[in-house]
């Protein structure tokens, strides 16, 4: 049997839901006399919403396409675009979820190096005409050719899959490093997969030297074809650098750190990667790819994995979808908002308004000062934009022209929307909508971005309590995705859709929870956060309990966390949930004393910790050691999500999951954190059913 043969029989009977991407093979007949050129579309039969993908059935198909292209000797090249937005985003990764088998996953690996290697080793040159999307093993489609051309309007690009806990499996560790050189390869491969899953537009891949020439939307598959006639003719020569000269080493062991810092070893993928990346200077395409077979096949069989797909199917689905969303037909209009407070959070939002509604956004303050810092900064950060070519000056100006501050609520009248960023303080925020009930207009939604009080009390003098809702932004506003989005008791539907229209407006996943005591972020990091500040409390090295939780890979250390918040903040914070939940949320003294100190937390400037700060906090005489720290937490969170799913402060375990992703940085190839419990068998009972976001047993 071939391996042909084999690979088929292992991966194509089990049955699957695959959309199969079919390679559509047509005769070109290239401009100055250069030949002809048999051209693949790569076309799943459906619009740009659902890109093309690759599983078996569509490897077999290409692979068939050139099979019939290698056997013909009239042809002078051969080239692969997409159809109309998409060239193809990689791999179909619902069958690889649904691998059961080691040897199902090293044939995946060896199926698409050994289609995907034909393009570059035919007898003929092969050109890639990047036209739309290309990630992952489309990406890797393309670095097989000879040539590239991609198109400026190409919306990414990229090589995410250690964003999902895989590495590029089908010949990107290996060819990417020799085409861009090591330093800018590790960027497309581990940087900006750990960096929110970055992708490159068009204009940037071609600056990297992903591609060859670069043209514009309108006729590129025109000027591609022109572009690759003159290449065959001779007009047009391509050099590229060898970058044997590179410094390989340095450029592997630099990214080795900065994962490291990132990771701290949480997940292999990265360090797989920068393993091939490395191996890539002198390693036989055989020898590459076989590597990245053997990598591919661990990785695909391990949780990580299985986490990340997880992950990104509540990015990518769940979040579009939010569970509990009233019916959409409700929202209502939003042609002007109302910002109360002019600080740094407030100025925040009124710039996110006015760019993603281009609406009237108008902010109020207690005095002149106030108001004119906070509106100044918002047309401060339109020059920023402005400067680095995000917006055009014609933009700019209306930015600010929207953009505006009044001293009186009564600019208010004709808000449709209206939302307040002032002191963390009931009673300031109960004397707030009072006074905007009073000048805006029946039908106008009064929201709070207050992180941890409760709406009820907020909302209980006033006369229309039922268009009071939460909107809970997340710092830095422009950055952080998730929205939470609050639902009072007395909160009625219309309001409620309107919210979630304003999110999805302002491009945020927005989350429905239930007015519970700091909803769903702030309670489980407050917490996570007591339970560490608890176990320094009663005499653990405050050093040894902020790095218990390393080997999680999260964004960054506890009291890194409480710095970045504040601890004036994050003391509130367990205050608010100390007199709600008294038996589970202590308030710590020391912490107390940190914040009369006035120190912004524990670490100083340059990273290393405050021995002042450190001092503060007086340890008793029951130290625990670094394992039983990680333990004392996890059970936390564990008990503090099972009692907030009783109370149905969300709607499931998926949702706080997608609130831990988005909100606070939880990492991907964990699965969020409920899949971490279920698999560190500290969930009793599991969260999930046996084999999301795992390995089925």
């Amino acid at each position: 049997m071939s391996n042909l043969d084999t690979w088929r029989s292992l991966l194509t009977e089990r049955g699957t839901d695959e959309v199969v991407t079919k390679a559509l093979v047509r005769d070109v007949e290239l401009p100055g006399g250069a030949g002809t050129m048999a051209l693949i579309t790569l076309d799943n039969g459906f619009d740009h919403t659902k890109p093309n993908t690759f599983g078996p059935h569509g490897l077999f198909a290409l692979n068939g396409a050139l099979s019939e292209i290698a056997a013909r000797t009239d042809l002078a090249a051969v080239g692969v675009t997409g159809k109309p937005f998409i060239f193809a985003v990689g791999a179909d990764l619902k069958g690889a979820a649904s691998m059961a088998a080691r040897e199902e996953a090293q044939a995946i690996g060896a199926l698409g190096h050994h289609v995907f290697r034909r393009l570059g080793e035919l007898p003929i040159p092969s050109f890639a005409f990047v036209n739309g999307a290309a990630m992952g093993g489309g990406l890797e489609v393309a670095l097989h050719c000879t040539y590239r051309t991609i198109s400026s309007g190409v919306p990414a690009v990229a090589l995410p899959e250690c964003f999902l806990g895989l590495v590029p499996g089908w010949g990107g560790t290996q060819l990417l490093p020799r085409l861009i050189g090591p330093a800018r390869a590790i960027k497309l491969i581990v940087e900006n997969p750990l960096s929110q899953n970055r992708m490159l537009k068009g204009a940037q891949a071609f600056e990297l030297g992903v591609a060859d020439a670069m043209f514009e939307p309108a006729d590129f598959l025109e000027e591609s074809l022109r572009w690759a006639a003159r290449v065959l003719t001779g007009d047009t020569v391509v050099a590229r650098d060898s970058h044997e000269d590179d410094d390989w080493d340095k450029a592997v062991t630099d990214a080795r750190f900065l994962v490291d810092m990132k990771l701290r070893g949480a997940s292999p993928a990265p360090y797989r990667a920068l393993d091939l990346i490395s191996m890539a200077r002198t390693a036989s395409r055989d020898e590459g790819f076989a590597a990245e077979n053997e990598a591919l096949a661990d990785l695909l069989m391990g949780d990580e994995l299985r986490a990340g797909l997880y992950s990104f199917d509540l990015v990518q689905r769940r979040a579009k979808r939010p569970a509990g969303a009233p019916d959409a037909a409700l929202a209502r209009k939003v042609t002007k908002v109302g910002v109360v407070g002019a600080g740094l959070m407030a100025s925040q939002m009124a710039l996110l308004f006015a760019r993603r509604l281009e609406v009237p956004v108008v902010l109020t303050d207690l005095d002149e000062a106030r108001l004119g810092k906070g509106v100044g900064h918002v047309h401060a950060e339109v020059d920023k934009l402005l400067a680095k070519g995000r917006v055009s000056a014609d933009q700019a100006n209306r930015l600010k022209g929207l953009v505006t501050g009044s001293l009186t609520k009564d600019a208010f009248a004709d808000a449709d929307f209206v939302i307040e960023a002032v002191f963390e303080e009931l009673s300031v925020k109960r004397q707030v909508f009072a006074e905007v009930e009073a000048v805006v207009s029946a039908g106008c939604v009064l929201a709070t971005n207050t992180s941890s009080l409760s709406l009820a009390e907020m909302g209980a003098a006033l006369e229309r309590p039922e268009r009071l809702v939460g909107f809970h932004f997340f710092n830095p506003v422009a950055v952080m995705p998730l929205l939470e989005i609050v639902k009072a008791p007395s909160t009625d539907d219309a309001t409620l859709a309107t919210a979630f229209a304003v999110g999805r407006s302002l491009k945020k996943s927005s989350v429905l929870v239930k007015d519970a005591p700091a909803f769903v972020v702030n309670r489980l990091l407050t917490r996570f956060m007591g339970e560490v500040i608890a176990a320094v409390d009663e005499g653990t090295p405050l050093e040894t309990a902020e790095h218990s939780l390393d080997d999680l890979g999260l964004p960054m250390t506890p009291f890194a966390l409480l710095q970045l918040v504040g601890p004036a903040v994050g003391l509130h914070v367990a205050e608010t949930l100390h007199a709600a939940f008294p038996e589970r949320f202590g308030v710590s003294a020391n912490m107390a004393k940190l914040v009369a100190s006035g120190k912004p937390g524990v670490y100083l400037p340059d990273f290393s910790l405050d021995p002042e700060a450190v001092a503060l906090f007086e340890g008793g005489a029951t130290p625990s050691t670094a394992a039983e720290v990680r333990l004392r937490v996890l059970r936390a969170l564990a008990e503090e999500i099972q009692i907030m799913l009783d109370e149905g402060v969300v709607a499931a375990a998926q949702d706080i999951d997608l609130c831990m992703i988005l909100g606070a940085g939880w990492p991907f190839h964990l699965g969020g954190i409920t899949p971490y419990l279920d698999r560190s068998g500290l969930a009793r009972p599991r969260f999930l059913a046996p084999g999301v976001a795992s390995v089925p047993a």
